[in-house]
């Protein structure tokens, strides 16, 4: 599988919105996300037919805590090996996992036993994929166009929010369990198709890789994020902002509506504005390709993010409920593309892979343990003081951000930069790897 040799230059012929290799790359990964979509609804309409409500919630769970103990190990995985070949490995491993347990339960019966064992294996790969994702930008266009990338990933996940559960209804209805794990797997499958046509270039010190103990790789990525001026601060940001965003808007939401009796069709006006709140956040990237004073725009847009989230506890109203998702849609969608921008224009190559692991580790890993928690804490206290705490967390993330001036100064490199890394400010004698 042959990579091309020479690096990105310094001004891409067109901009990524219109480069025909990032359009081919978006859809493998909107492709990839719409097969998510449709294996977690298989996977969760398996789990309720074949236990109860509390084993079918297991179920779905147990798939992160794989992503949650190996993925700083798949960042080593995919800068030690690259991230074009992690990524078409995973996406075709997953695709070949999810068609066999099709085939399995056309001869067998959703066993309780056989779907956790998929949902580890299938949370074992993503925390191998995850890390790579984040590693492949950088290698497919020039640093001044990756906020814009930021933006078409926003659009792809969009595309697949409103895509993906229909589909997934639909093939259940019309063919069952197995016929939806087959759909997914498909899908996995075009993805990988797409992704072995994308043309992925080497960046500087791709080819000079020392290859040590897995551990000591490791070790050394840690210690890079630390020394680094901007990341050090930036994973923090990153961290604690989504810790706090995680839980109102994935199983708040869904008791907010309950305790406010706004129904299921208030609670998807809710997730719709939300929906077009970030669908908007990443059409304005798509459209301009550069947020001016980005470092600060980032932790400004938390800040907003995190009162948008306090006043969703005190709407009285489905109207004023989606108003704020409105707001939470766009200022979240805003600072977590600049977050993906920042970190990767500011990673050297070599440590992209397990940079992005760490970042994922929060946002994908351990964010997703905390729903159980909360909904306990809703279930015991009510929505209002979980909000407000949630909303107290974004608050704090967006605290630190403004507490570094590195990253109050970062800028996004402008269309045409040389180089890589252009966002790092200048470091102090702590800051080399």
């Amino acid at each position: 599988m042959p990579e091309p040799t020479t690096l990105i230059p310094s001004a891409p012929a067109r901009p990524a919105h219109r480069d025909g290799n990032v359009l081919r790359w978006l859809a493998a990964y909107t492709s990839s996300l719409v097969g998510d979509s449709v294996y977690y609804m298989a996977l969760a309409w398996a789990a309720a037919r074949s236990g109860s409500p509390g084993q079918a919630g297991l179920v779905l769970a147990v798939g992160a805590v794989p992503r949650a103990l190996l993925m700083l190990g798949g960042g080593v995985v995919a800068d030690r090996f690259g991230p074009r070949r992690v990524v078409i490995g995973s996406d075709a491993a997953r695709s070949l996992i999810i068609l066999g347990m099709a085939a399995t339960l056309l001869v067998t019966g959703p066993e309780l036993w056989l779907l956790i064992v998929l949902a580890l294996v299938f949370g074992a790969v993503d925390a191998v994929l995850l890390p790579a994702l984040g590693a492949l930008p950088p290698r497919l266009t020039g640093p001044g166009e990756l906020a814009r990338v930021q933006g078409l990933k926003g659009i792809g996940a969009r595309v697949a929010n409103i895509a993906g559960a229909p589909l997934g209804g639909l093939a259940v209805a019309l063919g069952g369990t197995a016929a939806t794990f087959a759909v997914a797997g498909v899908l996995f499958a075009v993805s990988t198709a797409l992704l072995v046509r994308v043309r992925i270039a080497r960046l500087p010190g791709d080819d000079a890789k020392v290859k040590e103990p897995a551990l000591r790789e490791l070790a050394d990525g840690l210690r890079y994020i630390r020394r680094h001026a901007l990341l050090a601060p930036l994973m923090p940001v990153i961290a604690v902002s989504e810790l706090g965003f995680a839980a109102p808007l994935n199983i708040g939401l869904t008791l907010l509506a309950k305790e406010r009796g706004w129904g299921a069709a208030g609670m998807g006006w809710i997730v719709a504005a939300f929906g077009a709140g970030a669908g908007a956040a990443s059409l304005l990237l798509s459209v301009r390709g550069r947020i001016p004073r980005a470092g600060l725009v980032l932790p400004v847009s938390l800040l907003g993010g995190a009162t948008a989230i306090g006043a969703l506890a005190y709407t009285p109203s489905v109207a004023l409920a989606a108003g704020a998702g409105i707001l939470i849609g766009l200022l979240a969608g805003l600072s977590g593309a600049l977050c993906g921008a920042l970190v990767q224009t500011a990673t050297e190559p070599g440590y992209l892979g397990r940079v992005t692991a760490v970042a994922s580790l929060f946002t994908m890993g351990i964010a997703p343990l905390g729903y159980p928690l909360a909904g306990a804490a809703i279930g015991a206290w009510g929505t209002t003081p979980v909000f407000l705490a949630s909303a107290a967390v974004c608050a704090t993330g967006a605290v630190i951000g403004l507490a570094s001036g590195h990253l109050r100064r970062a800028e996004l490199p402008k269309a045409g930069a040389q180089g890589v890394g252009h966002t790092r400010p200048p470091h102090d004698r702590r800051s080399a790897p």
